[in-house]
């Protein structure tokens, strides 16, 4: 594979290792900065010796590799606001009583069925200068929510940490949060906010108010609600307002990547713009108004769209490309996509935890390695069977090469994918066109009824086609199990086999059945951790008492209502059976008394009754029983006391005082999430 042949590749990698080593280590900014001085040194040294002498280029390139190393762990240190001191959060007591803080507005989120949600930026705390970003949560009411980027509120409230995941392998949210260097929300009434009358014009007040300007033609035009919010998530990456049940259709058809703003967006656009500029003739100069015209374009698309992440790394991604084919290097299109690579993480390197931006890369990736393959393998004479035929091995490159890192993060598989895209690329094609020009028009007025009509009635096509591919349920492969042993040993096995495919020797044979081999024990180790595990696992479910006990692969769930639950869909047990590759063996009714590896489990219901004489080793809490704690823990003598997400908040807090005095351990799955005995 020549790509690895490129300085450009290892540096790129280095650079990228730097950064996974800086966020598991996490240095500070100083010790960051010596090894990168260190780095300078080596570099230069080897650098003059080399000139001298050939035989020290290798010491010459393993010192570049190192500063590259280097210049990720720095890049990661200063792009991590926690480590600065003007963070918020090194002002504990923020986090522990009301304080005044004034924030400025930046982005509107997805509103829950409680909050209108927002991203802010914190300007000072009391009269002390604090900054970082924050989420602030907003309680719903009968008047809407006027706020809006720039807006700049006052407060006095407490700083919340987020949450931790509250069930085993459920999304880290809090993890996420972090990553995006968001490490407190904010929870507050409408009447609680003072709103500044200076409002803050910055690039994120003007993007939202361009976005604000292009609705409010939209609705004007009386665009329906429903094809408005697809439209407004296609062309603006805007998905905030659209249904669960449309997102659900997209998802089960292979085609979530529509509704977010991405490189086939991104690049549907750059298409559009090349075409209008067909008549400008390919000289020098005209080349170079194409490129300029190109990049520009895509900038403004950047700001109307929000400038949101993926949207950037699209932009970034094929303003390369469109350079690297002005200046006809088109032979070396990897190397343009390694510098848009190292470019976008040395502004932010937390893209690199983004699972948007993996996917993208590696679809675009695969695509341009494993396309040409596929369409060489037939070549039919017909144009049209020749276009679908290179539309399908676009989408089936794409899809072969996230194949493994989807079936990671989303643990499914719609195998009917490749219907969908041949179906719905004509419509979407068009659908893009006129959706450029509709919002194009709408930012300056509103939009000719007879152009709204055309593009609604386009989206309400597409909407139907997913949708009807969509009800084939029994095609959508769920609750795959895949672990990151898996991941790796499948995209070894995958990069060799597509390089043996390319140019067959037996060299790259060999290599192909060792990572076959790779594969097997990457299945058996697997196994080995999987029978290994002995585990029984509270958890926090609201108004549920749910217990499972797991020998292996087989998982006995315990429950207050084991009929019920036998029918309904428990999200937080699949999760757990699909992560640790469990197996549901048997579902009972929970008992008074449990026993687990020695350990003795008492469990008081809401009828409050137990016997004195059982001494447990773990007393659970459930349903909120009207007992008297006190005097339950001199007769039992827990060595620790749990209660689950079936009891109230105010008894919670009761025997959370009384397991204190008598200095017993306390554990409420609805503070500290579920709780696990080995």
């Amino acid at each position: 594979m020549k790509v690895l042949d490129f300085p450009l590749t290892k540096i790129t990698f280095s650079f990228v290792f730097g950064i996974l080593a800086a966020s598991f280590w996490l240095p500070q900014i100083l010790s960051s900065l010596l090894y990168l001085f260190s780095g300078f040194i080596l570099l230069s040294i080897f650098y003059f010796l080399s000139k001298k002498n050939k035989k020290l280029n290798l010491f010459f390139g393993l010192s570049t590799y190192y500063t590259s190393f280097c210049i990720g762990m720095i890049a990661l240190a200063i792009n991590t606001n926690s480590l600065q001191n003007s963070n918020y959060i090194h002002f504990k007591n923020a986090f522990k009583e009301p304080h005044h803080i004034n924030i400025t507005i930046k982005e509107k989120l997805k509103s829950n069925a409680y909050n209108d949600r927002y991203i802010g930026f914190i300007n000072c705390i009391d009269t002390k200068y604090y900054t970082g970003r924050i989420i602030i949560n907003i309680v719903r009411d009968s008047i809407k929510n006027s706020l809006f980027a720039g807006n700049s509120i006052r407060v006095t409230t407490v700083l919340q940490h987020n949450s931790l995941p509250k069930n085993p392998d459920q999304f880290d949210y809090s993890n996420y949060l972090d990553n995006k260097q968001i490490y407190a929300q904010i929870y507050v009434s409408k009447a609680a906010i003072v709103v500044d009358k200076k409002i803050r014009k910055d690039i994120w007040f003007y993007t939202s108010s361009l976005q604000a300007r292009i609705i409010h033609n939209l609705e004007k035009a009386k665009f329906n609600t429903t094809e408005m919010n697809v439209a407004l998530a296609l062309i603006l990456g805007q998905k905030q307002e659209i249904s669960s049940e449309i997102k659900q259709d997209y998802q089960y058809s292979g085609v979530t990547h529509v509704l977010s703003v991405s490189g086939l967006h991104v690049g549907f656009i750059m298409l559009f713009i090349s075409f209008m500029l067909k008549p400008i003739p390919n000289t020098k100069k005209g080349s170079l108004i194409k490129l300029i015209t190109i990049i520009i374009s895509l900038v403004l698309f950047a700001i109307v769209s929000g400038l949101s992440p993926p949207v950037l790394r699209s932009v970034v991604m094929f303003s390369f490309l469109a350079t690297g084919n002005h200046l006809h290097r088109n032979s070396n299109t990897y190397h343009t996509l390694l510098v848009s690579i190292l470019l976008l993480l040395l502004f932010e390197p937390y893209f690199l935890f983004d699972a948007g931006f993996q996917l993208s890369y590696i679809a675009l990736f695969s695509i341009l390695w494993l396309q040409p393959l596929l369409k060489n393998s037939w070549l039919p004479k017909n144009k049209i069977v020749k276009y679908l035929w290179e539309a399908l091995t676009v989408s089936f490159a794409a899809q072969i090469g996230t194949f493994p890192i989807c079936l990671y993060y989303f643990h499914q598989f719609p195998a009917l994918f490749f219907v969908t895209n041949i179906l719905i690329l004509p419509v979407l094609s068009f659908i893009m066109i006129i959706g450029i020009i509709v919002m194009l028009i709408s930012v300056f007025t509103s939009c000719p009824l007879i152009l709204i009509q055309v593009f609604e009635k386009s989206i309400y096509l597409l909407n139907q086609i997913i949708h009807y591919i969509a009800s084939f349920e029994s095609f959508v492969i769920k609750n795959i199990s895949f672990n990151f042993y898996h991941l790796i040993s499948f995209y070894l096995f995958l990069i060799a086999s597509i390089i043996w495919f390319k140019k067959p020797n037996y060299n790259k044979f060999i290599i192909v059945l060792t990572t076959t081999i790779l594969v097997q024990l990457s299945l058996i180790q697997t196994k080995k951790e999987i029978e290994s595990k002995h585990e029984l696992i509270v958890y926090h479910v609201k108004k549920k008492t749910i217990i499972t006990e797991r020998i292996g692969r087989s998982i006995t769930l315990f429950t207050s209502n084991a009929a019920s639950e036998k029918q309904s869909k428990n999200d937080v047990l699949q999760t757990y059976l699909v992560a640790n590759f469990g197996v549901l063996k048997s579902t009972n009714k929970i008992k008074n008394i449990l026993f687990f590896n020695g350990k003795k489990i008492l469990l008081i219901d809401s009828s409050g009754i137990y016997e004195k004489k059982v001494k447990p080793d773990i007393l659970l809490l459930t349903a909120s029983p009207k007992i008297n704690l006190d005097r339950i823990l001199e007769d039992l003598q827990p060595k620790i006391v749990i209660a689950d997400g079936s009891n109230t908040y105010s008894f919670q807090q009761y025997w959370k005082t009384s397991c204190h005095k008598k200095r017993i351990l306390f554990h409420s799955t609805s503070e500290k999430g579920f709780y696990k005995l080995n």
